[in-house]
């Protein structure tokens, strides 16, 4: 009998009993059966989102349905322990689905899109409900590519303003990214409850909205001499802070 890779994740988010069966979805049994080739008695890995993990074998399969038996739920913590939240102007065609990808892979615990002053992508608010919808399940995907069994939540899309004001007071970090910051990253203290990552769009913050950004309590941080691209910008501080501060 072919033994399934250990790294095949089903994210299912159902109320399944310890050692009970579930069935999966047309679209994650056509995943399974049609594309990754497994066949009954194969072993995967479920994750809920919420922090617990179990193993399951193909206990029936057809064209149409997957039915699992599961085995013990457990919770299994695979998040960092230095918590970045990141607020990203949106950007266009594949590069917002790249960085909440790679944001994703590299644990941040929130994605809040925005739309900026030089953001080129604007959406209706039919349109943006749509890209939040095909950006959590970029999230989902991540997640069982890595192993998070969290999965960060990609919160609906705002005006940076609108954001600013609603952002309430807390005890985390706040930072920016501009070429112009005051000072890098690895000369801050390590934050004691996580941060609050903000990144433009294309062209990154304009003057205003940086000038806004930081009477709300956030600091500008550059990353070195060279300008980065915005997917590139928000992942290379993020792969920064894991080192400083989490788990890299």
């Amino acid at each position: 009998m072919q033994q399934a890779k250990s790294l095949t994740r089903i994210y299912f988010p159902g109320e399944v009993a310890a050692h009970g069966v579930c069935e999966l979805d047309a679209e994650q049994s056509h995943r399974m059966s049609r594309v990754l080739r497994l066949q009954i008695g194969d072993a995967v890995t479920l994750f809920d989102g919420q922090g617990a993990e179990c193993r399951a074998v193909i206990a029936a399969m057809t064209k149409a349905a997957v039915r699992l038996q599961l085995a013990e739920w457990r919770a299994v913590d695979r998040e960092s322990p230095a918590p970045v939240a990141i607020a990203q102007g949106i950007s266009s065609g594949e590069r917002m689905d790249y960085t909440v990808q790679k944001a994703v892979e590299l644990g941040a615990v929130r994605i809040q899109p925005l739309s900026t002053e030089r953001s080129v992508v604007h959406l209706d608010a039919q349109r943006a409900a749509k890209r939040v919808a095909h950006w959590q399940a970029i999230a989902v995907a991540a997640c069982a590519q890595c192993g998070r069994n969290r999965v960060p939540v990609v919160a609906p899309v705002m005006s940076l303003a609108a954001w600013l004001a609603s952002v309430e007071t807390g005890a985390e970090r706040r930072l920016f990214l501009t070429p112009d910051g005051a000072c890098r990253l690895h000369e801050l203290e390590r934050p004691a409850h996580g941060v609050w990552l903000l990144c433009g769009p294309e062209g990154g913050l304009a003057p205003a909205e940086q000038r806004d950004a930081a009477h709300a309590g956030f600091d500008a941080v550059r990353l070195g001499p060279r300008v980065l691209r915005t997917e590139t910008a928000a992942m290379a501080a993020l792969a920064a802070m894991q080192t400083l501060w989490g788990d890299f």
